[in-house]
């Protein structure tokens, strides 16, 4: 089943192969041409590739073949690895050949490149020998993906309202939401607006927005009203169609409207364009689009501005959809995706992906990691199509697949026992429940010796004294974690070779003496949480961290000012917590001009400097989380017209926010709690217009002032979006610090390990 993803990595591999910057890197390795071969190779197989999958559910030896060609492409991607590393390695000889000396092992390149250019013909070899039986198969050559997932049939307005019971009320509200002006955040009137209704699968979006659209008072009101299912596709040439069908359906008679339908198909979109703000010019209209699915914000853009061109004030279109991200975008709250994701990015997207859409039911944080449960059927069936790849070693379930890549123990017994198994070409080993035992040195050595692709390796809670030199074998290593091992005190240097190393957490190392020395050879580094008894951090190192974006300092007890003379240009998140002799840090452009959030926790002799800050440069911090801070530094009004979240909490001495909370014309998200001197909110928090989101907790005289409806203050908030003022609040001392954001992938998965994009 695992091979219907075949075609993707296929074309993953490909696409890797003809970029720039993989040309470049097999060029300095010596291996071009013989990459090159190997491209060819892939796309001869790949032509076919979608026939196959097409096919293989009633060929039992058409899905053997197909695994063959899965794992060839494995060990093509394992190959390609090994080249961008030697070709990162040989960048990091040039650039610091007089500083790092035999720091790096002298491989020959010339042997490397010999035995690359073998694998390469090798794989060719395999590859060939197996798509030669492409043609006992009949496989035909297609070239555009046509696979496609049918989400449901096309929908249409008509419903028999006596079958629909217990709508009333969300009926009632979704019509007075239509009949009442629309105002934008100036207070003016909206042209158009948008309103989603949004839901899981079968929740009845479509059923209600059939009873709206069928209702009298709809009907009085809007002068054009016009349904579209959109489904599948949203292109933008066919949805104009459906929109003018529909216009010309409510306006005119049957005659008119099949001369109308013969035509359309024939016309460009120009005369499609010209049609449609012929139709609403002038009319009040109401425009349902029924099924959702494209997150492409351009093009809603694009058909949105078309509508907003011919159709008079007052106008509203209603979206049924199953996503968030899909109602946020076509009413116009999400920025444009980023260019430059990072991993992490796209780990955090496809997470809030699946949440938006149900797939995840439930998220619960605990700790340092985050839970998502998924039905039990959902789990059966996604660990059926996935159980070549993913397997859940368990008592119950003790066996090892042969070329298995990601494996979760439930005990560290049965990963003991299963090195008679060849798993050399296993990517993932998780504990779900720590490894406390895995102290054992040799156990190590022969883990890394056997799984030299491991990409993702978690020692978290472990009890090594020091880990092994032999871990710089692990050179596909993109993830290693020693979070709370409390008996660690040095890394070995050549934790530094592993130049494919994206993430690295050190966090609640307290016996960590330093940190490794060159850590600047890291080069990919993206994420590091450190530990350390240092009262100096490295700083020429770290600020060669070119791709570092998250930074999380914990504990560092001996630590008093950090980044002195630093600039990292790249950093995204920093996070400062529990440092209880951290001083000062210059929070500013100069130091970090691409900074979005900043936390600080628990540091009680800190003061936030004002540093070199140019209130005329482009400041883009976006979140500020504040937890037992005693000054707020009036600098940070530097950040007034981007910052949209800001939170305090446990901030027990604060008896008045600071005067720049005034400022802040863009926050959407204030949350305070547990702040018991704090008396009262600002006197101007009526004109937070942007203010989207206030929540109030353990806060004694905010929540008696200002309680939902009762309160004397209530007035001063109640225009708010949202409010949640509660007396008390629950949380636990780490739920501050730790469970912030998604921007790490926890990983206590238990039975739901297989859900995520592991390397």
């Amino acid at each position: 089943m695992a091979e219907s993803f075949i075609f993707s990595i296929a074309e993953s591999l490909i696409t890797k192969l003809a970029s720039r910057a993989y040309q470049e890197a097999s060029r300095v390795v010596g291996v071009y041409d013989d990459l090159q071969d190997l491209k060819t190779s892939l796309s001869y197989v790949k032509a076919v590739l979608l026939d196959a999958e097409q096919k293989q559910e009633q060929n039992h030896e058409l899905r053997e073949w197909l695994k063959q060609i899965k794992l060839i492409f494995y060990d093509a991607e394992n190959l390609l690895d090994e080249v961008d590393c030697e070709s990162l390695r040989k960048q990091l000889r040039i650039t610091h050949k007089h500083k790092v000396g035999g720091f790096f092992s002298s491989s020959n390149p010339l042997l490397f490149r010999y035995k690359i250019a073998q694998r390469i013909k090798e794989i060719r070899k395999r590859l060939d020998r197996v798509a030669a039986d492409r043609d006992k198969f009949g496989l035909q050559t297609i070239v555009v993906d046509k696979r496609i997932v049918y989400r449901r049939e096309m929908t249409y307005s008509h419903v028999v309202e006596s079958d629909v019971i217990g709508r009333d009320h969300d009926k009632g509200k979704i019509v007075k939401l239509l009949m009442e002006p629309s105002l934008d955040n100036n207070g003016g009137s909206k042209h158009i607006s948008v309103i989603p209704i949004v839901g899981i699968g079968g929740l009845g979006k479509t059923t209600l927005a059939k009873l709206v659209f069928n209702d009298e008072r709809i009907t009085d009101t809007f002068s054009l009203k016009m349904w579209v299912c959109v489904s599948d596709e949203f292109d933008i040439k066919q949805l104009i169609i459906k929109i003018i069908n529909a216009a010309i359906v409510s306006g005119t008679t049957s005659a008119d409207a099949l001369v109308y339908q013969q035509t359309l198909r024939d016309m460009d979109i120009e005369q499609l364009q010209y049609l449609l703000r012929n139709k609403l010019t002038g009319q009040k209209f109401l425009l349902v689009l029924d099924d959702v699915w494209s997150e492409d914000r351009a093009k809603w853009i694009q058909l949105r501005d078309l509508i907003k061109a011919g159709g008079a004030e007052g106008s509203k279109i209603v979206v049924t959809t199953r996503s968030r991200s899909v109602a946020s975008i076509m009413a116009g709250l999400l920025p444009p995706p980023s260019k430059n994701e990072t991993s992490l990015d796209v780990a955090n997207r496809y997470l809030s992906e699946l949440m938006s859409r149900s797939f995840l039911e439930n998220v619960s944080d605990v700790s340092t990691y985050y839970y998502f449960f998924i039905h039990d059927l959902v789990h059966d069936l996604a660990q059926y199509v996935a159980s070549d790849d993913y397997q859940l070693i368990s008592s119950e379930n003790p066996n090892i697949p042969e070329n298995v890549l990601h494996l979760s123990f439930t005990e560290l017994d049965l990963f003991s026992q299963s090195f008679d198994i060849n798993l050399s070409g296993v990517r993932t080993i998780l504990f779900p429940f720590g490894i406390e035992k895995a102290g054992n040195e040799y156990l190590f050595t022969k883990w890394v010796s056997t799984c030299k692709y491991l990409r993702y390796l978690d020692l978290h809670d472990s009890t090594f004294e020091t880990l092994p030199g032999s871990i710089s074998k692990l050179k596909h290593l993109r993830f290693l974690s020693l979070i709370k091992n409390r008996r660690i005190r040095k890394l070995p240097a050549s934790i530094c070779t592993l130049q494919n190393l994206e993430e690295l957490h050190l966090r609640g190392c307290v016996e960590l003496e330093t940190l490794p020395e060159k850590l600047r050879n890291l080069i990919n580094l993206q994420r590091i949480s450190i530990t350390s008894k240092q009262s100096v951090l490295p700083e020429g190192d770290i600020a060669k961290l070119g791709s570092l974006k998250y930074l999380d300092i914990y504990a560092c007890d001996n630590l008093e000012s950090p980044f002195v003379e630093v600039k990292l240009s790249a950093l995204r998140v920093l996070r400062i917590m529990r440092c209880k002799n951290l001083k000062s840090l210059p929070l500013d452009t100069h130091h970090f001009p691409q900074l979005e959030k900043f936390t600080l926790h628990a540091c009680g002799n800190f003061e936030l400097s004002d540093g070199d800050q140019d209130m005329n440069s482009v400041l883009r911090l976006k979140t500020i989380y504040f937890s037992m801070v005693m000054n707020f530094p009036y600098s940070l009004q530097g950040y007034s017209s981007t910052l949209q979240t800001l939170v305090f909490a446990r901030c027990y001495e604060l008896e008045a926010l600071p005067e720049w909370l005034l400022n802040m014309t863009s926050l959407k998200y204030l949350h305070i709690w547990s702040c018991p001197r704090l008396i009262s909110l600002p006197n101007g928090i009526h004109r937070f217009i942007a203010l989207e989101v206030l929540r109030i907790h353990d806060c004694p005289e905010l929540y008696r002032k200002y309680q939902p409806h009762v309160g004397e203050y209530w007035h001063q908030i109640s225009h708010i979006k949202h409010t949640d003022i509660r007396k008390t609040w629950r949380s636990r001392e780490e739920d501050f610090c730790d469970n912030q954001d998604m921007e790490s992938i926890g990983t206590k998965l238990s039975k739901c390990f297989f859900i995520f994009l592991l390397p």
